[in-house]
Parts: C-alpha cells; sequence; structure tokens
C-alpha cells in the first residue's frame, strides 16, 4: 500500500515541525532548513499560497496520507456540517492507523499502519486491515487473539508501560485485553496542535 518512504529528517526541517518523534529529534539538532547552505541558508518570505501548501503539507506529512487520499479526506470534511477545518483534523484523528496509535499500541504512526496492514487489528471483532478505515462512537478496536502471542504484543503487555499509559479523552483502553473502545468524536483539541487548518481550507478554497 502506497506511503511515504523518504527521509523524515529533511521533511521537517523543511517544514518547521517534526513530522514523527524521530523527525523532531532531527529538527532539534538542526533546527534549519536543509540544503548545503546550512544553517546560513537565508529564508526567503513566503507567500499566502506558500504558507497554505506548507500547512497542507504538515498535515499529510503527520498522519501518513498521500496527496490524493488527503484531498478526498478534505472533500467529505467539506461536506459535513460545521466547520470544515475541524471536520478534517477530526476525520485524520478516526484513521484506523492513528488509532492504533493514540492507543498506545504502537510507537509511530508508521508502525500503526504497518500493525493494521498485517491484519494484527480487528473493529468490532472483525479483521480489519484497511489504515484508512474510518472508526464511530461505540466501535471497539482489538488485537487479534492471535496477533497477541507475538512476540511485540507479549512484550507490551509484559512490560507494564500500558497500564500507566491514558489515551485522549475520545477513546477508552483495556491494557489487559489490548482493545479500546471509541467514546466521542475527537475535537479540535484532541488533533495535532501544530497544524493551521484555516489554511488548508483556504488552499483547497482557491
Amino acid at each position: 500500500m502506497a506511503r511515504y518512504r523518504g527521509p523524515v529528517g529533511k521533511v521537517s526541517r523543511r517544514l518547521g515541525i517534526g513530522i514523527t518523534e524521530k523527525g523532531q529529534r532531527i529538527l532539534n539538532k538542526r533546527p534549519f532548513p536543509p540544503g548545503q547552505h546550512g544553517p546560513g541558508a537565508r529564508r526567503r518570505q513566503v507567500s499566502d499560497y506558500g504558507l497554505q501548501l506548507m500547512e497542507k503539507q504538515k498535515a499529510r506529512y503527520i498522519y501518513g496520507v498521500l496527496e490524493r487520499q488527503f484531498r478526498r479526506v478534505f472533500e467529505r470534511a467539506s461536506r459535513l456540517g460545521g466547520v470544515t477545518g475541524e471536520n478534517l483534523l477530526s476525520l485524520l484523528e478516526r484513521r484506523l492507523d492513528n488509532v492504533v496509535y493514540r492507543l498506545g499500541l504502537a510507537e509511530t504512526r508508521a508502525q500503526a499502519r504497518q500493525i493494521v496492514t498485517h491484519g494484527h487489528v480487528m473493529v468490532n471483532g472483525r479483521k480489519t486491515n484497511i489504515p484508512s478505515y474510518s472508526v464511530r462512537v461505540g466501535e471497539v478496536i482489538s488485537v487479534r487473539p492471535e496477533s497477541r502471542r507475538r512476540t511485540y504484543f507479549k512484550n507490551l503487555i509484559d512490560g507494564g508501560d500500558l497500564s500507566r499509559y491514558r489515551p485522549p479523552e475520545w477513546l477508552r483502553f483495556n491494557a489487559s485485553d489490548l482493545s479500546g473502545e471509541v467514546m466521542a468524536l475527537p475535537r479540535r483539541e484532541d488533533a495535532e496542535q501544530g497544524i493551521n487548518e484555516q489554511l488548508i481550507v483556504e488552499f483547497y478554497s482557491r
């Protein structure tokens, strides 16, 4: 399944935000744009279009969504009632791979995506291997019984870290059986804070 496989460090430095924890570590060490001129490079004044494009790219890379799919998510958000930008971030948060990440079953969204595509996750008791699946209130996300015997998931349980982990308020997590329930739709404050969703709306409204 298609996904971004390039260097997260360069992208994080270009956008000025860590798109993953690794990207943030690299950005902390080298807080300047990539390229041969390095820290001496002069930042050019960015146009309104450039700012809008940058915000769209931030959201795409953070949530691991390719361009065509991201546009479809935006079009869906625009058809919903309410504020389009908040709808967009809510839909991105409701992606199954993001929910697996938010439940603490993966260290990164990329790892969560792999866990889903490899068939380790169930939704309401049925195996679901589509990372873009949009969860709904009341649905239960769990690790398949067969997968719990794998070393990775056994270490999650035996390590004890999950019992101390606190997921966002819109999710409820049971560490003993590696399952979680969607209690409510995610709000704006539940999504990534480094994104200006209004600029994304302006980008697609040109």
